[in-house]
């Protein structure tokens, strides 16, 4: 079998996905070695490229959400509220110690 050209080409939905996701997993990268950067010049830079990222990363997301290609789902009621429980506890628990 042969693949053609037209078979590897993503749509524009796909395409952008697939970007999104580079962004997410640069920001991750970028995070770590944030943390584990241990000079004032390498976290400055390092500093600025995840803050790029990020940026990037917000452009890819509101163009999906613009063509209606990614739709979050706005959070129900009892999932706030359970969570804002869940953090109050923790933040009590902190205090504690």
């Amino acid at each position: 079998m042969r693949i053609t050209k037209m078979d590897c080409t993503l749509n524009e939905k796909d395409t952008l996905q697939d970007l999104l996701e580079s962004e997410k997993q640069l920001m991750a990268l970028y995070t770590t070695a944030l943390f584990e950067g241990s000079t004032t010049s390498f976290r400055k830079n390092i500093s600025t490229n995840l803050l790029g990222v990020a940026e990037n990363q917000y452009k890819l997301f509101t163009q999906m959400q613009t063509r209606g290609y990614y739709e979050p789902a706005p959070a129900k009621k009892d999932m706030i509220d359970e969570a804002t429980s869940t953090f109050k506890k923790q933040k009590k628990e902190l205090k504690a110690n």
